[in-house]
């Protein structure tokens, strides 16, 4: 197993929240695994999605998934049903479980603009 790549009982949680595919025609789909772990090399090493590593295929495909994953909110699901597992398992502590979205607002002149006169 590589780094940043789910193992298989890791799979075996969450495999049943993707969608099934009927077989098509023309060019085989790409394994939803395969590209699930595309995605996570690309989130968490923070490169662009034109530097994902080839052995994940063309990083267009992985970003077309993701993007569709995102709109379905299949990644929603996959948390929903951790964070419910982990519940369960008595191993959330919710006197400690919090989110931070820490937004700060820059000033023009931060990013290089020109400050105004004052008179």
């Amino acid at each position: 197993m590589r780094r940043y790549e789910l193992s298989d009982t890791q799979w075996d949680q969450i495999e049943d929240l993707f969608p099934s595919v009927l077989h098509r025609r023309g060019r085989p789909r790409r394994e939803d695994r395969h590209l699930l772990n595309a995605i996570f090399w690309i989130l968490c090493s923070g490169a662009a999605w034109r530097d994902l590593p080839e052995r994940y295929g063309p990083w267009q495909t992985a970003y077309d998934r993701f993007r569709q994953w995102k709109q379905e909110r299949l990644f929603d699901q996959i948390l929903e049903r951790l964070r419910i597992q982990l519940d369960e398992e008595g191993l959330i502590n919710y006197a400690t479980w919090m989110m931070d979205a820490t937004i700060i607002h820059a000033s023009k002149a931060a990013a290089g603009a020109r400050k105004k006169r004052t008179r």
